[in-house]
């Protein structure tokens, strides 16, 4: 349990309050300053801004770690290299990892939209996403 001190919590309201620093946020996400020095208010934008959006920095974080593991990539390589459709069977069948922790990975990479699966009967037969993989490649470039 903590104890506040009424007095020193109305001073340090106070003391913050005078102090100077407002901020917000504008319509392209960047942080300006307002600071108040006496009786003069001085508005403070950055020099340096992002390009992304927070929104577009949060997609495409969400598809560069669906990539940021080996067996998704490994997943990824052995789709790419069969053209068609690839049995869910024959995906387990490839790796030394049990079948739930497929199925973990291959959610992962759908989740992304990376690959995507096709039900036919019992099965699910999955494939690539070229785009999705052009997309991660540009977010890629991008930043180079």
């Amino acid at each position: 349990m903590v104890a506040i001190n009424q007095g020193n919590m109305a001073q340090t309201t106070a003391a913050t309050s005078s102090a100077s620093s407002v901020n917000s946020v504008s319509t392209m996400n960047v942080l300006h300053r307002t600071t108040t020095l006496g009786n003069t208010t001085i508005s403070v934008s950055p020099k340096f801004a992002p390009t992304l959006s927070e929104d577009e920095a949060v997609g495409q974080a969400g598809l560069l770690k669906a990539l940021a593991d080996p067996t998704r990539l490994r997943i990824l390589s052995l789709l790419s290299r069969h053209e068609g459709e690839v049995c869910v069977f024959e995906i387990v069948e490839s790796f030394t990892l049990e079948q739930p922790t497929i199925s973990h990975h291959l959610r992962i990479l759908r989740d992304a939209d990376l690959v995507d699966c096709r039900k036919k009967g019992l099965w699910a037969y999955y494939y690539v996403h070229r785009e999705a993989l052009s997309r991660a490649h540009d977010v890629i470039s991008d930043l180079a």
